[in-house]
């Protein structure tokens, strides 16, 4: 899920001069938050090229008026009849956003053990785990509850020694704490290209070594043997269609830890997961958010 951009011009042609356009254009989308990522995709062929995602849907902009307003409009009324869904568009004035977003950005503490913060803030010794991520336009800054939750959830696991996927990495921050609690080595991916390039400077950013990172979904990957850990923060409907992909993928007493859904939502995938052997060993919930993990007997 495409879901923060801390410099909105970071996708555009290097080449193009941009001096003389004084705004943005911003669209606000309301909708529920499992068509974010399906919506987002439509708008960027529509024109817009920076995404920042929240609880009630995402926000989308382009420089200028660079984007195509009657496609924008015809792809919200097809999917009317989908979801809940109202929008809006606005102009920006052009600013300093990687100032912006640095005075907004806050360092996020998981239990009292984890802190996840930007390259810019300073250590802090207190906390026994230290993440430095940029998000940039990729999800997984510790801020939306399911990643909150996932980070909880990993400390309470054993890693050391053990071998780890990350399915939909986004910013590789799942890795990056699998890594640091003692994984053998983690293989981690996502769809989004943008996410893969910024997957490897988070990567190299929090010095690990053992995480290889691909570019692809997992039907199209293939990995030799099974793993110990599969980490999986995406949405319900993907979870739903992927949990039989990731059941070849795990061996007797391997671990499936999932979130991005809501706990209203833990009775479908259990019910999916069931025949793969996976039963729920524990549950976590922030906010009307689930986290859920499941063990392959």
């Amino acid at each position: 899920m495409n879901a923060f951009s801390n410099d909105l011009g970071s996708l555009r042609d290097p080449n193009a001069s941009i001096e003389n356009t004084m705004y943005y254009s911003c669209l606000k989308v309301v909708c529920q938050p499992e068509f974010n990522e399906l919506l987002i995709a439509e708008m960027s062929e529509a024109g817009f090229d920076s995404f920042m995602e929240n609880d009630d849907g995402f926000e989308a902009y382009t420089e200028g008026d660079a984007y195509d307003r009657d496609a924008v409009e015809a792809i919200l009324s097809k999917y009317a009849s989908q979801t809940e869904l109202s929008y809006s568009f606005d102009r920006i004035e052009k600013q300093n956003w990687n100032e912006q977003w640095e005075k907004s950005y806050e360092p996020i503490v998981v239990d009292d053990r984890c802190i996840i913060r930007a390259e810019f803030h300073q250590p802090d010794k207190q906390y026994e785990y230290d993440l430095i991520i940029t998000p940039k336009m990729s999800f997984g800054t510790g801020h939306h509850q399911t990643t909150h939750l996932m980070i909880s959830a990993q400390m309470k696991m054993n890693h050391r020694g053990r071998r780890v996927m990350d399915a939909g990495c986004g910013t590789a921050i799942l890795s990056i704490m699998a890594s640091k609690l003692g994984a053998r080595e983690v293989d981690a991916f996502d769809i989004d290209e943008w996410s893969v390039t910024n997957s490897f400077d988070n990567i190299e950013l929090n010095h690990c070594t053992n995480i290889r990172h691909y570019l692809g979904k997992l039907a199209d990957l293939s990995f030799d043997g099974t793993f110990d850990i599969i980490l999986a923060n995406i949405n319900k409907n993907v979870l739903l269609d992927e949990i039989p992909l990731y059941a070849k993928y795990l061996g007797k007493g391997s671990e499936l830890l999932l979130s991005g859904f809501y706990t209203e939502d833990i009775p479908d995938l259990l019910a999916v997961a069931a025949p793969f052997g996976l039963k729920e060993t524990s549950r976590g919930e922030r906010e009307k958010w689930a986290s859920l993990l499941l063990t392959r007997s």
